[in-house]
C-alpha cells in the first residue's frame, strides 16, 4: 500500500509530496513554432537522402555493380524510378519553404540522370531551403495555400498544408528512394534513414 509521506506544518500538499517522489513541477506546455516543424525537418531528411546515394555508390563500386541498376529500378510498373523520386522529393521541400514563407520556390529543370547531378539537385534545395528565415514562416500559420492539379485544386491553411500534404507527400518521395536502393543491395539500415548514419543528438 502507497502510505502519504507526513506533509510539514504550513507545507504545500502537492509540492510535498511531488519532493518525496522525485518529481518534477510540471514544464510549460512545449511550443513549436511553423518554422521550426518545416524547414529544419526537409532539410535534415534531404541530408539523409544525399547519405543513401553517397552509399548506395560506395556499395556498387565495391560490389561492381552498375549504378544504372539502382538509376532505373522501380518499386512497380507504374511508379517512376529512382531520379523522379529524388526531383520530386526536392519539389515537395522547396514548394512547400517557398509557400510557407509567401515566396517563388527556384526553378529546377529535372534533367538529372546520374548519382553527381542527384547529388547536386540535393544539394541546391537545401541552399535554397537554408535562405528561408523564421521571420518570412512564422505568423503564417493561418495564410491560405493553394495547390493546382489537372483535375482541380485543394486549398488549405499553411499549418494543415504542412502537416497533412507537405509533409507526407515529401516523406514518400524520401521512403520510395531509400526502398528503390535497399531493394538493389545498398546496405542502407535505419539509422542512415533517420539520421544518415549519425546517432541523433541527445540531450
Amino acid at each position: 500500500h502507497f502510505i502519504r509521506p507526513p506533509i510539514p506544518h504550513g507545507a504545500e500538499p502537492r509540492a510535498t509530496l511531488s519532493a518525496h517522489l522525485n518529481v518534477h513541477p510540471r514544464s510549460p506546455p512545449l511550443s513549436l513554432t511553423l518554422y521550426e516543424i518545416s524547414i529544419p525537418p526537409f532539410i535534415r531528411m534531404l541530408k539523409n537522402l544525399s547519405v543513401f546515394l553517397e552509399n548506395s555508390e560506395a556499395y556498387a563500386l565495391a560490389n561492381n555493380k552498375p549504378l544504372s541498376a539502382f538509376l532505373e529500378a522501380k518499386l512497380a510498373d507504374d511508379m517512376h524510378p529512382l531520379p523522379r523520386q529524388i526531383q520530386m522529393a526536392s519539389d515537395g521541400a522547396k514548394g512547400a519553404g517557398a509557400r510557407l514563407a509567401g515566396i517563388e520556390a527556384p526553378s529546377m529543370p529535372d534533367t538529372e540522370t546520374t548519382f553527381p547531378e542527384l547529388k547536386a539537385r540535393i544539394a541546391a534545395t537545401i541552399t535554397f531551403l537554408q535562405t528561408l528565415k523564421p521571420e518570412q514562416v512564422n505568423g503564417r500559420e493561418d495564410a491560405t495555400i493553394e495547390l493546382s492539379f489537372p483535375n482541380g485544386k485543394m486549398s488549405f491553411v499553411a499549418r494543415d498544408f504542412l502537416l497533412q500534404f507537405a509533409q507526407p507527400n515529401f516523406l514518400f518521395h524520401v521512403v520510395t528512394a531509400y526502398a528503390l536502393l535497399r531493394s538493389q543491395g545498398a546496405p542502407l539500415g535505419k539509422m542512415v534513414f533517420l539520421a544518415g548514419g549519425s546517432p541523433p543528438t541527445t540531450v
